[in-house]
């Protein structure tokens, strides 16, 4: 059971895709989509939403994309889970469930279990998550130029 969900799992690879790919370029928002096999507009919204919490910075122009808006060593995981799920805050869903059962009794033990996780999640740097994409040959796989014509 995976208690993040994909939308925060995927801001978080795709800072850590930027914090590896973004020198001396800025990564476009087409390859970091086409590296994890994802419509473009979808990843967008995500990136923007991480452009607004300050932990990504996005560059104009035809060499534009987005890189980190400050250092790997400050970022934490649990910045990005909360900047991913701001998005969906503003997006509109389904209501959420009102009772005496909800508000009194489940509600509060999962709002301890959340800040347990995000408490986890505050320990782990976009620098931890660098090492150890290096130390399974992540780094390696960084494309080559492609200066075909």
């Amino acid at each position: 059971m995976n208690l993040l969900s994909r939308r925060s799992m995927l801001a978080i690879a795709a800072v850590v895709d930027v914090a590896i790919h973004a020198r001396p370029d800025p990564v476009a928002a087409k390859l970091l989509a086409e590296r994890h096999q994802l419509p473009p507009r979808h990843l967008e919204t995500i990136l923007q939403a991480l452009v607004r919490a300050g932990i990504l910075k996005g560059v104009r122009g035809p060499r534009g994309g987005y890189e980190l808006a400050t250092e790997r060593r400050r970022i934490t995981a649990g910045d990005i889970v909360r900047a991913a799920m701001s998005a969906v805050d503003e997006e509109q869903g389904p209501p959420e469930p009102q009772s005496v059962l909800v508000n009194g009794v489940i509600g509060p033990e999962i709002k301890i279990a959340s800040a347990a996780f995000l408490t986890h999640l505050d320990a782990i740097t976009v620098e931890d998550l660098c090492r150890r994409a290096d130390k399974i040959g992540f780094n390696a796989m960084k494309e080559s130029a492609d200066f075909a014509i």
